[in-house]
């Protein structure tokens, strides 16, 4: 019989009350939402009403970046000179996007531009010289990289052996040595100036189109015509929705809402997703995983066609297409996370670091397996495809312990790797694998020695059902809605309620998710907890719980429904506990 994962206790930690004097410097917002921005490191008028309306804070020029006015001036003659452009992408929906953004604006241009997106597969992640060959071979003059290259030394020296140039614009940190690049654009160089580091791949891709019609200007192009692309690209790359980041998003989601290019609109469809109503989470779990199932499954291309089509049906033929290879990716990826939590579960159980590959495992899904592990698990985990002579293979990672820079630690053991903090992807021979995960596991052991390791939930609000009104419910929402988008590191509000009844406790979707209802006193509401059907079978009758607050509909109804994102036994009712609505000051009003 398989071992089922230990269900992890969260650490439940509840944000404190905004002090009064913060609390009377931000009276141009509603009381309930002082405390949610409070809660989100801003404590000025000021701060507060920028959030409110989405304006970046600083606004930053995109000259400020090192390699910007070369790269402008390099595309700039290139464009003048009629030079042969190819872009060079991701096979994510950062790349992806930054690879239509480009493609676009140079055909704005008069520029036919190659887009060249290498095959997870075949070519693995960023340039390659079986790539740089080919272009060479199309008499490519120009290359700019999006989303990958600042790690491609080799590749961009021979394409410089070739005749060619290079613009390599990407997010990824940055390493010692740099490639002989014409022009080099990553906001995480040493000493650039850049105020804000947190742009994903397509947030620096659109900065080079910002700052080259900065230059040149063209009456006839709008670089705000390609923030629903920014937006997409920015959310599923799981960027920081902070500073500029989260202005771009607020403004590339208000575009999708009002203007939807056609693919976006058929993909919408095909996902059930209501623009009119779209959010971040629309972006993040609905249209972002159909993207990248293209390149996770088989090639990305039919992602990039279906963002620059303009043609209904053949835009409607890739939505479905990449909605049936998202399910495709779905019922693989549960195949994949049975194995590799199995295997986890079967390991030393000191082990820090979970190492987990198999020639079975599909090498666009290793990193989502890795991910499903550290949720299971709260362990950093390495998931990798073993090829004949090389393990291909993807890492996540938890807040306490920083992947990348413990690959670098490795780095004598692996033949390529890079990434983020929490992400990171890595090649390595069969041979190395016992040192490897002997190494990285002695680094972990030191990084996080003493500490007690568990998810933490911050919890905005607590809140007593039992004076939870209808009433209290849309100024709640309302507020709430102001955090939007949300996302990494600008995470949804999260409220903790204590002690309510669980009624009608059943599963649904294959016994994965959990249906229920919640009562305390009078008051009673629907309650949903995806990926937590293992309590129908032990749910006590009295719980505590983490939610968040939405609108359900369904069949045309609309109602108030918890999102509980944990489930704790309760213990003994306390006579009297803190609670927002004893608070009766910070109960927001719905706006007329």
């Amino acid at each position: 019989m398989p071992k089922r994962p230990p269900q992890l206790a969260k650490r439940w930690i509840t944000s404190p009350l905004i002090p009064p004097d913060i609390n009377r410097q931000m009276s141009e917002v509603s009381p309930f939402l002082r405390q949610l921005l409070y809660n989100r490191g801003i404590e000025t008028n000021e701060a507060a009403l920028a959030y409110v309306s989405g304006n970046s804070p600083t606004n930053p020029d995109p000259f400020q970046m090192l390699g910007m006015k070369e790269a402008v001036e390099v595309l700039h003659a290139a464009v003048e000179n009629g030079s042969k452009i190819a872009v060079y992408g991701d096979y994510d929906a950062d790349g992806v996007t930054s690879s239509a953004i480009l493609y676009e604006f140079l055909a704005q241009m008069g520029i036919n531009a190659r887009v060249y997106i290498p095959n997870r597969f075949d070519e693995g992640y960023g340039l390659n010289l079986d790539a740089i060959e080919q272009l060479a071979s199309e008499d490519i003059q120009l290359i700019i990289t999006v989303d990958c290259g600042i790690g491609s030394v080799a590749e961009v020296a021979h394409a410089n052996a070739l005749g060619m140039r290079v613009i390599v614009t990407d997010h990824h940190q940055v390493p010692e040595v740099l490639p002989d690049a014409a022009a080099i654009i990553n906001p995480h160089r040493p000493g650039d100036p850049y105020p804000y580091k947190e742009l994903a791949g397509v947030g620096i891709a659109w900065k080079l189109l910002v700052a080259y019609l900065q230059r040149y200007p063209n009456p006839n192009i709008d670089p705000d015509q390609w923030l629903d692309l920014v937006a997409i690209g920015t959310v599923v790359d799981v960027a920081e929705l902070t500073g500029e980041n989260r202005s771009l998003v607020k403004r590339g989601m208000a575009l999708m809402r009002m203007h939807p290019r056609q693919g976006l609109f058929s993909l919408s469809q095909v996902a059930g997703i209501k623009l009119d109503q779209l959010n971040a989470g629309h972006l993040g779990f609905g249209i972002g995983p159909r993207l990248n199932a293209a390149g996770r499954m088989d090639s990305a291309t039919a992602a990039f066609e279906l963002l620059v089509t303009q043609e209904l049906f053949e835009a409607a033929r890739l939505a479905q297409d990449l909605d049936n290879k998202n399910q495709e990716r779905k019922n693989l990826l549960n195949e994949i996370e049975e194995i590799a939590v199995q295997e986890a579960l079967s390991s030393d159980e000191d082990l820090k670091v979970i190492f987990v590959a198999s020639e079975d495992f599909n090498q666009g899904l290793v990193g989502l397996a890795a991910g499903r592990i550290v949720e299971a698990l709260y362990k950093p985990a390495i998931v990798g495809h073993i090829e004949s002579d090389k393990i291909v293979a993807s890492a996540r990672s938890i807040e306490e312990f920083n992947i990348h820079e413990a690959l670098k630690e490795c780095e004598d053991l692996l033949e390529r790797h890079g990434g983020h903090a929490m992400a990171a992807g890595l090649t390595l021979k069969p041979e190395n694998v016992d040192a490897f995960v002997e190494r990285i596991n002695q680094v972990a052991s030191k990084k996080l020695a003493g500490m007690t390791l568990l998810p933490v939930l911050r919890i905005d609000y607590d809140i007593d059902l039992a004076r939870l009104k209808p009433e209290h419910i849309p100024g709640i929402l309302n507020d709430v809605a102001q955090l939007e988008p949300t996302g990494h590191k600008n995470p949804d509000a999260i409220f903790s309620s204590h002690h309510c009844q669980a009624l009608r406790v059943r599963t649904v979707g294959n016994g994965a998710h959990l249906k229920f209802s919640v009562r305390d006193g009078q008051q009673e509401f629907d309650a949903i907890a995806f990926r937590q059907g293992h309590w129908a079978s032990d749910m006590p009758n009295f719980i505590d719980i983490a939610y968040t607050i939405e609108i359900n509909e369904y069949m045309g109804m609309r109602n108030v429904q918890l999102n509980v994102k944990d489930i704790k036994k309760s213990g003994p009712k306390p006579a009297q506990f803190f609670s927002l609505f004893r608070k009766c000051s910070l109960v927001s009003q719905p706006k007329s």
